[in-house]
């Protein structure tokens, strides 16, 4: 039985003592903003205020009434899913427990501390900051980055006390779940499920977690529902192992190899024939592994299911919010919806934020989005020399590793973001050998047999970027996965990516602003210039807003306004993150991972992400749709010379036409051509070699001139873009006029557009509204009509239930300069 402490608590702020209602599952921090006791702090510089809130301790109570027969019960015990971070926990004024560890799940005997009727429930929450404080003066210096000094001492999200794209707001709270859960006889601790495929052919082997009081006969019943909820097996067994038998079995696959079938299993405990516990969880029926094979390049790194290997495309996803009380499962839906729009197919859950809810795990087995998971270690040094937090990190091992193990989507574990590489870089400055064999105890030591004992069927990885361990080239190009940043970073031009053939790059990016409507959100007029102090204290990157006017420069024209600044700065974007996804794709079987950094934002901010924290898409998402689709043509250009490839990343053939055209910007074709081929499943192909150099001899030509190339497959999906023989600030864009031809239905909305000259990076928008259209930043090239549609459910009804082309607002390059 299950008894819910969550709802509304009473809050003191215990130096002064403030009183306020607080709401659990939450968050202090969201607990007075809705109580209107502090500013957004978000808006402006109020963050810093923020993070002063901190410096005190706060005390959440409620009452709850137990009841003589649940208190008879053989046990019952407080449960806490996620307690941030330092507390003190009290039940009638006695101290039960305290917790250091926010990803842990504590579950403590409570029955002692009871009393039939009214009882109270205590937990002080202690100031982070002042512990933090007090752990880098006595335990200090140790190297970590991003963010306040001594973050590496307490088991509380990284990225809460600042990191080069979030604020340092360290929030705390309790902050999922709290309830308490009373049983008889017996109950269900874990159940974990494996899987052996054979030819036709899936068993199931359960390996339960059960504890039973007293002497008596007990035994476990599973019941196996397939994806249209039809019971298909069922099997009873005493308490232990067993197993069940799937012939013909329905497989999970990833977001575009096949559908996402997932089965329902009951797991259910009787003791003398009556149900006292159950278990409900969906498992996907697949093999997934990391295949590492020695071959001609060095060491494969390639995700591997059901016998298939797999490109994984995707990027790196950080928490949704500062706040996690604002945090829904409806929030977390609509976010991910937009990564399986984009065509992913993965994602990576970065080492310095949380363990996601549950659901977002059930998301990802619903889309498809195969799950890179971190352990919650990032950029920084760890001690070992205090032995209960050693204990800790293994119970938080073992919590998150037991919830989640059951997912289709998850496909390997990681033991932490960046460490193993940054010892080898320059970090490593002053570091001594005791320092790095410290790190070789936790992360090869400690943690890969736990990995082993709770999940023996996934790849336990020891560090992203790795070549296997043991600071043995941590970021070679020709083994494990390699996070590269010599582009952004380094400064270096977009074509140096094609200098690498990484086997899996699992972080690379560039930064860009949100759009204006964002903006607006934190600033007022006044602070809308990039180098403004508010401007500059929502980029955490230092001296960042200086490296995207340096490529701008080498890209683009000097912007005209303010607003037409963010709109480049995305351009550059999401043409430096193509710039790699294309390359490496046409190098598919050698490469095999693309995994930008990053996906979304926690707050209003310049950053790296492809959408930002309103989940309005930048110019990088609508990109990644383009070269994340299944069928991608791209083009190589080699000086006045372009190689045309497809790539199939799908379980089909892909047959088609490629079609061509050089032209001037007005629409004048001086070369075309069209070819049909043939790109076999799982494969990409150079279609054809062109030459230009004589059509493209002298610069007055090339500024002119433009290729326009498309691939077309049988079932009409295209897949094209233009490319230039100059750098875009070079060449001689004319006034486009572009035209939009409107229709709607009740399904949505259509929209023509065509241009007298080539619009290029077309930009279209709606006040008020945060539509996602079918494409956008896209090229209009003369005398080809694009058509452009909105899913009308996306969109606020307009007041007379019709929308007007003039409710639609497009730009282009052009209208930048």
């Amino acid at each position: 039985m299950k008894h819910d402490l969550n709802g509304s608590w009473n809050v003191k702020r215990l130096s002064d003592g403030l009183h306020f209602q607080g709401s659990v599952p939450g968050s202090v921090m969201n607990d007075l903003l809705e109580n209107g006791l502090t500013e957004d702090p978000f808006f402006r510089d109020n963050e810093y205020k923020a993070y002063e809130l901190f410096r005190h301790d706060y005390e959440y109570s409620r009452n709850f009434t137990i009841n003589e027969k649940t208190l008879c019960s053989d046990v019952i015990s407080l449960v806490c899913e996620g307690i941030d971070t330092l507390s003190r926990i009290y039940i009638n004024d006695s101290l039960l427990t305290q917790t250091d560890n926010m990803h842990r799940t504590y579950r403590v005997d409570i029955k002692s501390f009871l009393k039939a009727g009214i009882n109270t429930i205590r937990i002080i929450l202690e100031s982070p900051v002042k512990y933090i404080e007090k752990a880098w003066k006595e335990r200090g210096p140790v190297w970590g980055v991003c963010a306040k000094d001594g973050y590496q001492f307490i088991r509380k999200a990284h990225y809460m006390f600042g990191w080069d794209w979030g604020p340092a707001i360290p929030d705390c709270g309790i902050w999922r779940n709290i309830y308490i859960e009373s049983f008889n006889v017996g109950f269900i601790r874990d159940v974990y499920t494996r899987q052996i495929h054979t030819e036709g052919m899936v068993t199931l082997k359960f390996e339960p977690t059960i504890d039973i009081f007293g002497q008596k006969k007990a035994e476990i019943q599973y019941i196996l529902h397939d994806p249209d909820g039809r019971q298909i097996a069922s099997v009873s067994a005493p308490v232990g192992e067993a197993s069940l038998k799937i012939e013909n079995p329905r497989l999970w696959w990833p977001a575009g190899y096949g559908r996402q079938d997932l089965h329902s299993l009951s797991v259910r405990l009787l003791i003398d024939g009556l149900v006292v516990d159950e278990r409900e969880m969906k498992i996907g029926l697949r093999t997934l592994t990391i295949r590492r094979e020695d071959d001609q390049w060095g060491q494969s790194f390639t995700y591997n299911i059901n016998g298939i290997d797999i490109f994984a495309k995707g990027a790196n996803y950080i928490p949704e919010d500062n706040i996690l009380a604002r945090c829904s499962e409806q929030r977390t839906r609509n976010l991910l919806n937009q990564a399986a729009k984009a065509n992913f197919n993965s994602i990576r859950v970065w080492g310095g934020g949380i363990y996601p809810y549950d659901y977002f795990y059930d998301i990802c087995d619903e889309l498809g989005l195969m799950v890179w998971q971190d352990f919650m270690f990032a950029c920084a040094q760890y001690r070992l020399d205090d032995k209960d937090f050693v204990e800790s990190i293994k119970c938080e091992m073992r919590d998150n590793m037991r919830r989640l193990r059951h997912h289709a989507s998850l496909a390997l574990w990681c033991g932490n973001n960046e460490m193993e590489w940054l010892w080898m870089d320059t970090q490593t400055e002053g570091r001594s050998r005791e320092q790095m064999d410290e790190y070789l105890e936790l992360f090869e030591g400690i943690m890969p047999p736990v990995a082993r004992e709770e999940d023996p069927d996934r790849l336990y990885w020891p560090a992203s970027p790795s070549s296997g361990g043991n600071f043995d080239a941590p970021n070679d190009e020709n083994r494990g996965d390699v996070h590269y940043w010599d582009v952004w970073h380094g400064l270096k031009p977009f074509t140096e990516y094609r200098k690498f053939f990484f086997r899996f790059c699992s972080e690379f990016g560039f930064q860009s602003f949100p759009c204006l409507r964002t903006v607006e959100t934190y600033t007022l007029p006044e602070d809308r210039n990039i180098f403004s102090y508010v401007m500059e204290s929502h980029q955490k990157n230092g001296g960042a807003n200086g490296k995207i006017l340096y490529y701008l420069s080498e890209n683009f024209r000097n912007p005209k306004d303010f607003e037409s600044l963010l709109y480049v700065s995305q351009l550059l974007q999401a043409e430096a993150i193509k710039y790699g996804v294309e390359h490496w794709r046409r190098n598919r079987g050698r490469c095999m991972g693309s995994i930008y950094w990053q996906f979304n934002d926690c707050w209003p901010v310049a950053s790296w992400s492809s959408i930002d924290s309103f989940h309005r898409w930048k110019a990088l998402h609508y990109f990644a749709k383009r070269f994340y689709s299944p069928v991608m043509a791209s083009a190589e250009d080699k000086g006045m010379a372009v190689d045309i490839h497809v790539s199939n990343e799908s379980r089909f053939d892909s047959e088609g036409t490629l079609q061509w055209k050089l032209m001037d910007r007005d629409g004048t074709v001086h070369e075309t051509g069209e070819i049909e081929t043939m790109v076999g499943m799982l494969s990409s192909k150079k279609v054809i070699s062109l030459d230009f150099s004589e059509l493209l001899e002298g610069m007055d030509v090339r500024r002119i001139t433009f290729l326009w190339f498309e691939y077309t497959d049988s079932a009409g999906n295209e897949s094209g873009s233009v490319l230039l023989f100059v750098p875009n600030k070079y060449f001689e864009y004319t006034k486009p006029d572009i035209s939009i031809d409107m229709r709607q239905s009740e399904e949505g909305i259509k929209l023509d557009l065509s241009a007298k000259s080539l619009a290029s990076y077309v930009y279209i928008d709606m006040e008020d509204q945060d539509a996602v259209f079918s494409d956008n930043f896209f090229s209009l090239v003369p005398g080809i009509v694009k058509t452009i549609s909105v899913d009308k459910k996306s969109l606020k009804p307009s007041g007379t239930g019709r929308y007007l082309p003039e409710d639609f607002r497009v730009m282009s390059i052009f209208n930048s300069y």
